[in-house]
């Protein structure tokens, strides 16, 4: 285990670097940038090493994997739980009893049984809207111009609170672009909800870009935690 705590250390340690010189380049203070580790297809064990190296925050994909993984970790209450995978409206009241953050909230319906599930479970949950940047959808999320309302439905919501966007890059687009693109979005939001200052976005191999225009959140996984694992 001593070994694979020296991998990830180092790996954690050279994302971390890429984060300083980000936000130097982009004029932006690295203490501003919050690095949410996605753990998908990978065990609790590795969690747990994360969470002793001072990882704060971890990203899951799939309901259930995620709900059994987080049941496991030694150290849950250290840890903010991030749910950023495609959710359907049947699975979103178990999300809710394990998450902290729901990241992919892309139409009111999600909307809806997140709020009755976060009541059920006694939880308030942070909800980040999920922006579609290509006009395919390919990568999930609501169109822009749906956004503003779907923000006013989740601020409505009793046991919910909106924290802001997130989004993927389209494939094979620029993801500069694209994430500027979600910084106008999420100006607009801020404008009827002040508090929703996160903007979610960036990966393993476009953190710069996303650092570049605004974003507070990074979601990076294999530059961390290597290929994922055989699932085989």
């Amino acid at each position: 285990m001593s070994g694979r705590r020296e991998e990830l250390a180092s790996r954690l340690e050279d994302v971390h670097a890429r984060m300083g010189r980000a936000a130097e380049s982009a004029g932006r203070d690295v203490g501003d940038l919050e690095l949410v580790v996605v753990t998908k297809y990978f065990p609790a064990s590795d969690v747990d090493l994360l969470v002793d190296l001072g990882v704060a925050h971890i990203g899951e994909n799939k309901d259930q994997e995620a709900g059994a993984k987080v049941a496991e970790l030694s150290r849950r209450d250290d840890v903010t739980v991030h749910f950023i995978g495609q959710l359907q409206s049947n699975k979103a009241g178990h999300v809710t009893a394990y998450a902290d953050v729901v990241q992919s909230v892309d139409r009111p319906k999600i909307v809806t049984a997140l709020d009755r599930g976060a009541q059920r479970h006694g939880r308030r949950l942070d909800v980040l809207l999920q922006v579609a940047l290509d006009d395919e959808g390919g990568r999930g999320g609501t169109s822009p111009e749906d956004v503003p309302a779907l923000a006013d439905l989740v601020a409505g919501a009793e046991a919910l609170r909106l924290r802001g966007v997130m989004a993927v890059a389209p494939l094979g687009g620029d993801p500069r672009r694209a994430f500027a693109r979600l910084r106008e979005v999420a100006d607009g939001i801020r404008a009827g909800h002040p508090e929703a200052t996160w903007i979610s976005a960036g990966m393993s191999g476009d953190l710069e870009d996303a650092v570049a225009e605004g974003a507070t959140h990074l979601r990076v996984g294999t530059a961390i935690l290597g290929s994922r694992p055989s699932l085989g």
